[in-house]
C-alpha cells in the first residue's frame, strides 16, 4: 500500500471538509444580512393611517352611472 497516496487522500478530504463548512458559514452570513435588510424594508413601510379624519362611510361606495 502507497502511504503517500493514503496521505494525499486524507489531505484532499480534509480540504474539501474546509471548504464545504466554509461555503456553508458564507451562506449563512448571507442568509442573515439578506433577513436583516427584509426586516428593514418591512420596518420602513408606512403605516395605512389615513391622512385625514374622514367619515368611515367615505369610500364604500362606487358610483358606475355618472
Amino acid at each position: 500500500m502507497d502511504v503517500t497516496g493514503i496521505a494525499s487522500t486524507a489531505t484532499a478530504m480534509s480540504e474539501a471538509y474546509i471548504q464545504q463548512a466554509s461555503g456553508t458559514a458564507v451562506f449563512k452570513k448571507a442568509l442573515d444580512i439578506s433577513s436583516e435588510n427584509a426586516m428593514a424594508l418591512i420596518e420602513a413601510i408606512p403605516d395605512n393611517t389615513p391622512a385625514q379624519n374622514l367619515p368611515s362611510h367615505l369610500g364604500q361606495n362606487i358610483n358606475t352611472t355618472a
